[in-house]
């Protein structure tokens, strides 16, 4: 990089010549506004001591804290600098020290002033260049000083402007005050240091604290300009690189705002009203109108302003607004006051001050009266100074906050000043020649190394960017409480790199400890999903996980399991409960009250026939086919006890096994007895010899070889598929998951359940087209009718069973209802039996034993027509 000496004479002539005009009125002018200090080393300085003016003026109102307490900061610095024997010894460090009026453009032609030295070296070597009309000489002026560093600016916009002049002449500039991250940029401010951080480290500060409190969706508010602007921005994108944090709105406050603009300012901010945080980075009046505008709106309470270091700690945008500034939590550079200052400008007065020419301005301000009457109305109302007037004593006084960085700029290029002496003037006291055109690019390097303990203790250093380290404290204005505190702003954290918020200390409008919310969308409750709105990640609609789904994270649901069902706020699964039939079941106790029955009143009837084995009636019902058909209607009761017993290997196979065949014993049995009846009947009508097949041996071995096809298939079944539990979710899965029941039962479908009752459907179709058939024989084949009966209603009771059945596969108690349909059925068909078969025999057999004999005498004409029965088997009961 070029020296100063080049980039100087890198300067066109033309413009050369026009800065030295300019700059010599400027100088001119200058002098009589501005502090100087005399010194071997001079040092520029530049204030807002004024604000800035109104209607075409440069300046305005004095700024009594920003404007000259920073000033006489400076100036306490110097003087502590100038009177320390071991900090650059024999070296008096001067200075020129200039308002800027809060405005970039005066400030800009106040800092040309420091280059005037510099110019004015280089039209030294051209003085055939400047010539006066007529051949007179030009005229000749005190050489300016020249300086060598620069203290300031306050404002990011006027430190900017004054940053591109002076890179120009190679001057380093030490901010106090700016902190717009552009500063940062060390291509374009090559020359800039500040001794407070920059906004980015505050906009990361401001995001951590978003974050701490919970809020996820706020709004921006900028004052148009380099700090509001800059700050807004950092903190939009550092929001958006660490997410989480959406931004509602950014609203922008212009330079001159018309009337009326700050109530639209809130009427925007209240489009989105869920963004109740606020994030301001914007000036002292900025502040104090929107505040006012809120209160104007009647929504004091609502926003939750989170403040830039322009609102800090400070009184002045609040006054008489406190209501509506409870609850902000503001942000500040760590600083602390410090006591010598206070006891230096306490002590100021008229007479030991003269150096400070606003200083008069500043005690009319101070103390709210006149030096000098200019014989106006308005002075007769106004008290006139004594000048005995003290400050601390006759007004309030509190130390503005950033003196201490007013302070560490001076001690930082004390400090460096003081490196670069002892490294060219090595052992000499005072300055040395190296010393006196001092390298402004060598002194910038020697700033960058400093690093000492501040006024305030904390370590004053430099990046390469030529930034602070980021040390903030963070406030918030309480409201004034007896039981809670004092009120107004209290120390509510820190952030040094990392957040560190005490959430306990916190409170807000309404004396309410819990922190209000500032969100897009509520979150979701517990087994709710956030669907996102698309191009706002942090909106979302909340929707529930229904049905058997779970929240498997904070965006998904998931179906649970087959095996599971979602716990009751659908946050996980867990395992559907395990039901079947038991013996306790309501379900139960009609089905096993008829088979307890049925089965007591077989025994019975069996029991009755084996004692009277021999007894006509007994005979005459056909005693081996009668066994038989008593067995398969036992068979069919027990069959319920298997239903109901608990799901196993063992209980699989016999229900497979003695489902179907109990009724197919049954009715192989019917079958065979009817179809005998009707072939004696039908071979009686053609001839007197006897049917073949009609013998009690021959009448069992038919029924066994139908029955024998039942076992046959059950055992290939057996053997094709082994039996076993299963535990069914489908069955009970109902819309309702907490209905959901898995039902352990065994590896039976309705189909195949069917098909083990399928061949015993079949016979019993079958033997009632015989009862139907043989329902004309005569009444001396006294089994026909009595059959025919009970296979009409056995019809009946299956074409009821059917619809009962398959209409409630969709049931959530299918088990219960299907088991209960199918077994009472069984058993009402065995009862059915049993009752128009065996009763009334075992009646009679037990109650009327006279009955229970031979019929003497036979029907001629059944003789006559009809063959006779076999030999053991009686065709005529007693009468």
């Amino acid at each position: 990089m070029a020296r100063p000496g080049s980039a100087r004479a890198a300067l066109p002539p033309l413009l050369m010549l026009v800065l030295v005009l300019v700059l010599a009125q400027a100088g001119a002018a200058g002098a009589a506004g501005s502090v100087r200090l005399a010194g071997g080393l001079t040092l520029g300085g530049l204030f807002p001591v004024h604000a800035r003016g109104a209607a075409g003026r440069a300046c305005g109102q004095l700024k009594k804290e920003q404007g000259v307490h920073r000033l006489e900061a400076m100036l306490y610095a110097l003087d502590r600098v100038n009177a320390d024997p071991e900090l650059l010894p024999g070296v008096r460090l001067g200075a020129r020290l200039l308002d800027t009026c809060s405005r970039d453009t005066y400030a800009l032609e106040q800092a040309l002033s420091f280059v005037q030295a510099l110019i004015r070296r280089r039209g030294d070597g051209d003085e055939g260049a400047v010539r006066c009309p007529g051949g007179v000489p030009p005229l000749r002026t005190a050489p300016p000083e020249r300086v060598v560093a620069v203290v300031g600016a306050s404002a990011s916009s006027v430190s900017i402007m004054v940053a591109n002049v002076l890179r120009l002449f190679a001057i380093p500039q030490i901010s106090y005050a700016s902190t717009a991250p552009e500063l940062s940029d060390s291509t374009r401010y090559d020359f800039f240091s500040r001794v407070v951080p920059p906004d980015s480290y505050q906009a990361q500060a401001m995001v951590d604290i978003v974050r701490a409190l919970g809020w996820n969706y706020v709004s921006t508010l900028a004052s148009e300009g380099n700090y509001g602007e800059s700050g807004v921005e950092a903190f939009v994108q550092i929001s958006r690189e660490a997410g989480g944090v959406c931004i509602a709105q950014s609203i922008k406050i212009p330079r001159e705002p018309k009337p009326g603009e700050f109530n639209k300012v809130i009427k925007r901010l209240m489009e989105t009203p869920n963004a109740r945080g606020i994030i301001i980075f914007a000036n002292e009046d900025d502040i104090r109108r929107v505040l006012e505008a809120a209160r104007h709106a009647n929504l004091t309470g609502h926003f939750l302003w989170v403040g830039s270091d322009s609102w800090g700690a400070k009184t002045s945008p609040i006054l008489n607004l406190e209501d509506v500034a409870v609850g902000a939590i503001t942000i500040l550079p760590k600083r602390a006051s410090i006591d010598g200052f206070d006891q230096y400008f306490m002590t100021r007065s008229l007479e030991n001050n003269r150096r400070n020419i606003w200083f008069a301005e500043f005690w009319e301000e101070n103390f709210n009266c006149k030096l000098t009457s200019s014989g106006t109305q308005s002075d007769d109302t106004i008290r006139k100074c004594t000048g005995e007037e003290r400050i601390g004593r006759d007004s309030t006084y509190e130390q503005e906050g950033k003196v201490q960085f007013v302070i560490d700029a001076v001690y930082a290029i004390a400090h460096a000043l003081h490196s670069m002496h002892q490294a060219l003037c090595p052992g000499l006291t005072g300055l040395c020649p190296a010393m006196e055109t001092t390298d402004g690019r060598m002194l910038l390097q020697y700033i960058r190394a400093v690093r000492f303990n501040g006024s305030a203790g904390t370590p004053v250093m430099f990046n390469e960017n030529g930034d602070a380290p980021g040390r903030y404290d963070i406030f918030q204005y309480q409201a004034a409480n007896g039981s809670a505190g004092s009120g107004g702003y209290q120390a509510v954290g820190q952030w040094a790199e990392n957040l560190r918020l005490d959430v306990e200390a916190l409170q807000w409008s309404g004396e309410t400890r819990e922190v209000p919310s500032s969100l897009c969308s509520l979150p979701c409750g517990p087994g709710e999903r956030k669907k996102m709105v698309k191009g706002v990640p942090c909106c979302w609609h909340c929707e529930p996980c229904d049905g058997y789904r779970f929240q498997a994270d904070e965006f998904t649901c998931e179906a649970c399991p087959g095996h599971m069902r979602p716990t009751r706020n659908h946050t996980g699964c867990r395992p559907t409960p395990v039901v079947r039939l038991t013996w306790s079941s309501p379900w139960a106790a009609p089905p096993l009250l008829l088979a307890v029955l049925g089965s007591m009143a077989t025994t019975t009837v069996v029991a009755t026939f084996v004692r009277h084995n021999n007894t006509p009636i007994v005979r005459a019902s056909g005693r081996e086919l009668s066994y038989v058909l008593l067995t398969g209607i036992f068979l069919i009761y027990a069959i319920t006890f298997l239903m109901v017993a608990e799901p196993g290997a063992a209980v699989c196979a016999a229900r497979r096994l003695f489902l179907g065949l109990g009724t197919t014993l049954s009715y192989s049995a019917l079958l065979t007895k009817t179809n005998r009846i009707y072939r004696i009947f039908e071979q009686g009508k053609r001839s007197v010899t006897p049917p073949p097949f009609i013998s009690p041996t021959s009448q069992l071995a038919i029924t066994f070889s139908l029955t024998s096809v039942q076992v046959v298939g059950v055992m290939a079944w057996l053997g094709a598929q082994p039996p076993h539990s299963v535990i069914d979710y489908e069955e009970q899965r109902t819309v309702d998951p907490e209905q959901a029941r898995g039902v352990l039962k065994c590896d039976m479908s309705d189909l195949s359940l069917i098909g083990c009752l399928g061949y015993s459907l079949l016979l019993m179709v079958t033997c009632t087209v015989y009862a139907i058939k043989a329902r004309g024989v005569p009444e001396t084949f006294n089994e026909a009718k009595p059959i025919g009966f009970t296979m009409y209603t056995t019809c009946i009771i299956w074409l009821a069973f059917v619809p009962i059945f398959f209409g409630t596969a969709q049931s959530a108690e299918k088990i219960y209802i299907q088991t209960t349909t199918l077994t009472v059925s069984l058993s009402l068909s065995a009862s059915v039996s049993l009752g128009m078969l065996y009763v009334p025999k075992t009646y009679v057999i037990l109650f009327h034993p006279e009955q229970n004999v031979q019929k003497r005498k036979r029907s001629l004409k059944a003789t006559s027509t009809v063959a006779a029965p076999p030999k053991g088997e009686d065709t005529e009961a007693p009468k």
